[in-house]
């Protein structure tokens, strides 16, 4: 069977700080040697409670906006109920103008734990409703002026911000989550879906129920506005590739296989894996590289060199 790979993108996803020291220039140098290598993003996960040392997404896409020039940048994903959407409207459309139209929010619920709701002002009981009000309230900002709502979690009277976001059809809001309500949502109020560790099977199966269930509620998606985040790492042996990814791994699934939601091993392996997702319906990637600190930039350097061609030359 001949794939076509025309509108597949390859992104780099950052869990954490990968880097073997804290010093800031090596994101810089990372996100440098990613633009060069034609990797097509970089997505930023969000933890605003955590004593794991996370930046906040908004803040470090800001800083890749000022040190290039195509390399496009999102969030995987952003926790929408723990922040107020007209403060966020503003920030993407800032990031959007400032970078020429290259800010992708995908969003989610947040976290599990409590305490992170309670820290940021809000609850976890309604965050449901909150991000789905969110959405609405962000598009409504991004497309006019004087917008006033009334929702049950928001208020707005007259309200305008500027400047506006430059892609023509707005900042597209893609969604995560791979359960009922989040296919559901999706289909409902997103402009895309991008999963965290799912399996092909589970992607093929999916991709067709938010089609089908989009046209039911009047959204629009577009064919290619599907994608999954898939962590690697590169060995000569899948064995070896599995001890250097033991302690960063973070698939939450017993489930499953690990192979069949991880590339472990020689990069023909992550191949297989990527064309068994875009046989699926797939078309956009944000794979993370599970390593110890001293590989991150090798691992990067082998994406772009083993794999990245294979999918951007068209």
């Amino acid at each position: 069977m001949t794939i076509n790979y025309d509108k597949v993108r390859i992104g780099m996803a950052l869990s954490g700080w990968p880097f073997p020291s804290n010093d800031p220039a090596q994101l810089g140098a990372y996100v440098s040697e990613l633009e060069n290598l034609d990797i097509d993003s970089l997505w930023f996960t969000d933890r605003i409670v955590s004593e794991t040392f996370t930046l906040e997404p908004v803040v470090a896409m800001s800083f890749i906006a000022a040190i290039t020039k195509k390399l496009k940048f999102g969030t995987s994903v952003i926790g929408l109920p723990l922040r107020n959407p007209t403060v966020l409207a503003k920030e993407i459309a800032t990031l959007d103008y400032l970078s020429n139209g290259r800010a992708l929010p995908a969003v989610g619920l947040g976290p599990e734990t409590e305490n992170d709701y309670e820290a940021c002002g809000t609850d976890k009981k309604s965050r449901v409703g909150r991000t789905e009000e969110a959405v609405e309230i962000m598009r409504l900002l991004w497309s006019g002026n004087n917008v006033s709502y009334e929702g049950n979690h928001f208020t707005l009277n007259n309200i305008s911000i500027e400047p506006k976001p430059v892609q023509k059809n707005l900042p597209p809001i893609w969604f995560g989550g791979r359960s009922e309500p989040a296919l559901n949502r999706t289909a409902k109020i997103g402009d895309g879906w991008l999963v965290s560790y799912a399996t092909a099977e589970e992607v093929s199966m999916s991709i067709p129920k938010i089609k089908t269930r989009a046209l039911d509620f009047g959204n629009h998606i577009e064919e290619d506005h599907y994608g999954a985040l898939i962590s690697f790492c590169f060995a000569d042996s899948r064995k070896e590739a599995e001890q250097l990814a033991y302690k960063y791994n973070i698939v939450r699934r017993e489930d499953v296989d690990l192979k069949d939601v991880t590339a472990f091993g020689p990069p023909d392996i992550l191949i297989e894996l990527l064309d068994n997702f875009i046989e699926a319906g797939a078309t956009k990637f944000t794979l993370r590289s599970a390593c110890p600190a001293e590989m991150t930039f090798d691992q990067m350097r082998l994406l772009g060199k083993d794999i990245v061609p294979r999918y951007h030359s068209g």
